[in-house]
């Protein structure tokens, strides 16, 4: 795997996958980007440029454990940009990368051409999710085996009374089936310590991201999937229209990882939109 040096020094490392137009793109987590895999075959329409974020994958445990907050990663992405020796990239990001993407436009907006977002966290732009929003989304599964185990789980969660994510963890995927189970072992987070601090104290300042996205010119895709329960559609229409140019494009049947659940759609959709 081919690796970069990050302004402090830590060296990073990307995943190449296809050929074609670079595409660069954030896995969510933050953790290794395998889970990503090629995007259900994302891959034979561009070059896929997978970035482990710091901490994570190949990638090396930096000096300074603050650095793996969200704000300060941008600059890892900027470092990617300039070691590809690309004045502009399109940019992939799924779920928490689209906190480091957006941050990203908002800083370098004249390095970004089109900018896809794939069932994105809304941290960065402080689009907040309610726990009503979440159960109504969770209940347009209700027909499914596993439901009564699941709802109950995420009933106990939403009333800090429970802790039992894995329980809850079919709700991510169109069908909970065994090509899924395998999937979602692969997102478990590898480093929690990237994890706790990605988002801490100080990583987001959503008035200013939200100001610099509407300044932003740039195209963008927000997909969202139709039983997400993590990024419900009605919170990723909300996202899209904080954009001048935003296509919004809710996926049936996808949960959390659309490429997962429907590959040819995900991959018509996506490709469309880049190309």
């Amino acid at each position: 795997m081919p690796t970069f040096s990050a302004p402090d020094g830590t060296l990073l490392s990307y995943r190449v996958h296809g050929e074609g137009e670079p595409l660069v793109c954030l896995p969510g987590g933050p953790t290794d980007s395998a889970y990503l895999g090629e995007l259900g075959g994302l891959s034979a329409h561009r070059r896929l440029l997978v970035l482990d974020p710091r901490g994570t994958g190949r990638s090396a445990v930096p000096a300074d454990p603050s650095s793996y907050r969200c704000d300060r990663m941008v600059e890892d992405v900027e470092a990617l940009r300039t070691h590809l020796g690309l004045p502009r990239i399109d940019l992939l990001a799924h779920c928490a990368g689209a906190n480091l993407a957006a941050q990203y436009v908002a800083r370098h907006p004249q390095h970004v051409g089109r900018l896809a977002l794939i069932t994105p966290s809304t941290r960065a732009v402080g689009i907040a999710i309610s726990g009503e929003t979440r159960q109504e989304t969770a209940r347009l599964r209700a027909g499914e085996p596993w439901y009564p185990a699941a709802s109950a789980a995420l009933q106990a969660i939403a009333a800090g009374t429970g802790s039992d994510w894995e329980a809850i963890a079919p709700f991510g995927y169109g069908r909970w089936d065994e090509a899924a189970q395998r999937h979602h072992v692969t997102t478990l987070p590898t480093n929690p310590d990237v994890v706790g601090v990605f988002g801490s104290d100080g990583a987001f300042a959503p008035e200013a991201t939200r100001a610099a996205l509407a300044a932003w010119e740039g195209a963008v895709l927000v997909l969202a999937g139709e039983f997400d329960l993590n990024s419900p559609p009605p919170a990723m229409a909300e996202f899209a229209a904080l954009f001048p140019d935003a296509t919004y494009v809710e996926q049936p049947g996808a949960g959390h990882n659309p490429w997962v659940d429907d590959p040819g759609r995900f991959v018509a959709t996506t490709a469309a939109f880049l190309n």
